[in-house]
């Protein structure tokens, strides 16, 4: 899950790909080594679709162009390696919170950007972005999970589904261990839907205390051409006023 990075600086010294109309992209393994890929296009459902499906995400801030990044290596959490401590599961057990799937995930996108304002930090989740990623919700792509505690979001996180793979988007917490909590129900959901990926993108040292790990680019393009077989969403997961994953 990305909720550290702050907006990309890009000093390339070669020049990048520059998109077109068609939505193609090139080969990650032509990804500079800061990542950076290719340039311009749009934030459409297709092309947003396409871009996961090869491990490829968009990060720009407000006023660039869009900016295509394929990261290697790559931070991932195989949902069968995830650490929850003794402390975590006490914390869990004794903080009164509820976790939900795709509750409100409006609300927690914008959350997520609204955190890092608050904190004077640059985002990359721009209205263009928030927008793009509700219709991707809207078409049963991307998802949210919410921590609740006396009816008020306290925590949340968001990403997109293809096939057998997870990529996390971005969490945010406003209580203490709230976007965690999230994160467990969530490998609980993918673990009971037989998901096999959750990709990360960039290295945090909170996610690799949880069990994250770091594979090279080729082995993760490898993982996502067997565990993606299917563009066609996933319709276990439940939709908005669905009562279905409620408690953890």
């Amino acid at each position: 899950m990305i909720d550290t990075r702050r907006a990309p600086v890009v000093q390339s010294p070669m020049p990048v790909f520059q998109l077109t109309d068609r939505i193609v992209f090139p080969p990650p393994d032509l990804a500079e080594n800061n990542g950076l890929l290719a340039i311009g296009g749009d934030l459409s459902p297709s092309r947003l679709i396409a871009a996961y499906r090869h491990g490829i995400f968009p990060w720009f801030s407000e006023g660039d162009p869009i900016l295509w990044w394929f990261t290697s290596p790559r931070l991932v959490l195989f949902p069968e390696s995830l650490r929850v401590s003794k402390r975590l599961e006490r914390s869990l057990r004794n903080s009164g919170t509820t976790c939900t799937i795709n509750r409100d995930f409006e609300q927690v996108i914008t959350a997520c950007a609204r955190r890092r304002t608050e904190e004077n930090q640059e985002t990359w989740i721009t209205i263009e972005m928030i927008n793009a990623y509700c219709e991707l919700h809207e078409r049963c792509y991307c998802h949210s999970v919410e921590c609740w505690q006396n009816g008020r979001l306290v925590g949340g996180l968001y990403g997109v589904a293809l096939g057998k793979v997870f990529f996390g988007e971005s969490m945010f917490s406003t209580l203490s261990n709230a976007s965690k909590f999230c994160l467990i129900h969530l490998v609980s959901f993918l673990k009971a839907h037989d998901y096999r990926l959750i990709d990360c993108q960039m290295t945090t040292a909170h996610l690799v205390r949880l069990g994250a790990c770091e594979i090279s680019g080729d082995f993760f393009q490898a993982l996502l051409d067997r565990l993606i077989t299917t563009l066609t969403p996933d319709n276990n997961w439940p939709h908005e006023k669905d009562d279905r994953y409620r408690t953890v």
